[in-house]
């Protein structure tokens, strides 16, 4: 939690003046018992006859009067302490959360991979809001109930030592059970946050495949895992909310103990004529106080458990490295070097059982179309996410014109690239909006250039407000054709010298599908393609097509010269196409 409180330095005026002005509002709760003992006193004189009526009716009076300052003055700080404790914690969360994101947004794919979205959503949204809340009462109380507990017993000492130890017994034993809860709880919630993440990642995933479930008549299977998760999760906050419960009966029952002690005390020295009556009655206010602060502090230790559970999960994002490795500087390209070259390049995911690639080694030059086909699982999208550095190769190294990848800076090489995912994700906002993330200086007629060259013309133009068209959270009000048209072009708006489509046509029909291969091969700067693809229509007229299974390059040629030599590329060729060459020759019209 510590190392969280950095981000309170915005804020060290009202983290400051929040526990000052609670600080003041219990010295002025310390004064009221004091204030009640002499009026007490007074009225026991009046009636004693050792003061006369009307002295006391005017004292009283004064007294009251008092009591209502004390009650407007503490009031007032209250509401200040309040004021300045909610600015300083939610200021904290704010900053928090946007150091959260940065940080999320450098994580690598590993780092995302291991640690799951729904995992960093909880994180961000959840632990931060628990970490809000233990900073608002932490400023408020920390300082409050501790000093209204020790100020109570200082009292009591004043006013009767032998009071006082009853005061010092009573709250060290109250010490020792409320500190012995907290160690015993605070490994629970961090335990029962972890199964929170579970339930997270369960609803997350039913609801982003609720039509994969659904279409394989899965509901049934799906609640009961849910529900599996979630007891598990409700089964862990009730066993350690019932050990957090125990603080508050705890804190009555040994209260209630010290007061009977008092009283019993009290009583003997009240007739042996060492205590007034009003002294008793300030002794017996300050325990009900330190009752009342106890209990207040109970529920801060609660809260503060938690949060110091949800501080240690929100450190590990904050304190976590990216696994790739960054290079510095753009790289001073090799003479004579081929553009692209792979070199023994082995893959493997973190948590993998074996490699995704093995020993890749291919080059590729300047403006050649480079098709990757094979089938699923064999390494295609693997492969082509090393080229923008998305992932570090286990073995061997990618060159870049002549540089390893891991040397160039990864904003440069990236801007360099046009990336077109497997899957197709458009963001809340326009058309225009969405297509200018390729080029944030995009004019429309380069906008209306690429959508043209994406074949995602009549998807624009169908739209009653063209580029301005609304488009929903993931593009939820387009399909999945017109989807991946947009993404391809928001990757041609930039012209990047790279051009990765990773199965990016597979929702086209074939007739699109060879129109945008068509497109790409007029394209005046000539970008280097890589094209990924299930289909050999779409690869055949490649420069270069490079043939995977089980993660290993088994093809390298044309579409003619595979058809001869690989019988991985062939198989695929003749199950997509059963009437021959000719077929396909005519599937690519």
């Amino acid at each position: 939690m510590k190392d969280l409180l950095v981000y309170l330095k915005h804020y060290k005026l009202q983290s400051v003046l929040a526990p000052l002005f609670k600080l003041l509002e219990a010295s002025f709760e310390l004064l009221i018992p004091i204030i009640v003992a002499s009026v007490v006193d007074k009225i026991n004189a009046v009636n004693a006859g050792g003061v006369t009526t009307g002295d006391g009716t005017r004292y009283v009076l004064y007294a009251c009067l008092i009591l209502v300052a004390l009650g407007v003055v503490g009031l007032v700080s209250a509401v200040c302490a309040q004021y300045f404790a909610a600015k300083a914690a939610v200021g904290f969360s704010k900053e928090l959360r946007s150091d959260m994101f940065r940080k999320a947004q450098s994580l690598s794919y590993y780092e995302i991979d291991n640690l799951g979205t729904s995992a960093l959503i909880t994180r961000m949204t959840t632990d931060v809001n628990q970490v809000q809340t233990g900073v608002n009462m932490w400023l408020r109380l920390f300082m409050r109930s501790p000093f209204i507990v020790f100020g109570a017993m200082v009292m009591a000492f004043l006013i009767s030592v032998t009071a006082g130890w009853v005061f010092a017994v009573t709250i060290a034993v109250l010490s020792v059970v409320v500190f012995g809860i907290m160690l015993i709880t605070i490994p629970m919630y961090r335990k029962t946050q972890g199964r929170l993440d579970d339930v997270t990642k369960a609803t997350r995933e039913t609801l982003v495949g609720s039509r994969v479930v659904r279409a394989f008549c899965k509901e049934g299977e799906e609640i009961k895992e849910f529900d599996k998760r979630n007891s598990a999760l409700t089964k862990s906050q009730k066993f350690v909310g019932g050990i957090s419960a125990l603080m508050n009966p705890l804190t009555y029952a040994i209260i209630n103990v010290g007061i009977i002690v008092l009283i019993h005390v009290g009583a003997g020295r009240v007739y042996d004529g060492a205590l007034t009556q009003g002294q008793v009655i300030a002794l017996y206010n300050y325990m009900s106080q330190i009752l009342i602060e106890l209990i207040k502090l109970a529920n801060l230790i609660i809260t503060v458990t938690k949060c110091f559970a949800c501080a240690d999960r929100v450190n590990e994002i904050l304190k976590m490295q990216p696994a790739l490795i960054h290079g510095t500087a753009d790289g001073k390209a090799v003479d004579g070097a081929p553009f692209i070259k792979f070199n023994n390049v082995s893959m493997r995911y973190s948590g993998g059982g074996s490699d995704a690639l093995n020993s890749i080694s291919f080059t590729v030059n300047a403006g050649e179309t480079v098709g990757i086909i094979g089938g699923t699982g064999s390494g295609k999208s693997t492969l082509v996410n090393l080229i923008p550095h998305f992932y570090d190769a286990t073995e061997g190294e990618i060159l870049i014109d002549g540089v390893n990848v891991n040397a160039l800076g990864d904003e440069a090489l990236r801007e360099e690239c046009g990336v077109v995912p497997q899957r197709a994700v458009l963001f809340k906002g326009t058309i225009r909006e969405n297509i200018k993330w390729g080029n944030e200086n995009a004019t429309d007629e380069q906008i209306n250039s690429a959508v043209e060259l994406a074949c995602a013309a009549d998807v624009v133009n169908g739209k009653p407000d063209g580029l301005d068209e609304k488009v929903e959270q993931g593009g939820k009000n387009f399909s999945g054709g017109q989807r991946q048209r947009l993404t391809i072009a928001r990757a041609l708006v930039r012209k990047p010298k790279i051009l990765i489509l990773d199965d990016s046509a597979s929702a086209l029909d074939y007739a699109t599908d060879a129109q945008l291969r068509k497109n790409l091969r007029s394209l005046d700067y000539n970008p280097t393609v890589f094209l990924v693809s299930q289909r050999t229509s779409s690869v055949r007229f490649a420069d270069k097509i490079l043939v995977l299974d089980g993660g290993n390059l088994v093809g390298c040629g044309t579409h003619d010269e595979l058809l001869e030599n690989c019988e991985v590329y062939r198989e695929i060729h003749l199950s997509q196409y059963a009437g021959g060459e000719e077929l396909a020759k005519g599937a690519d019209l």
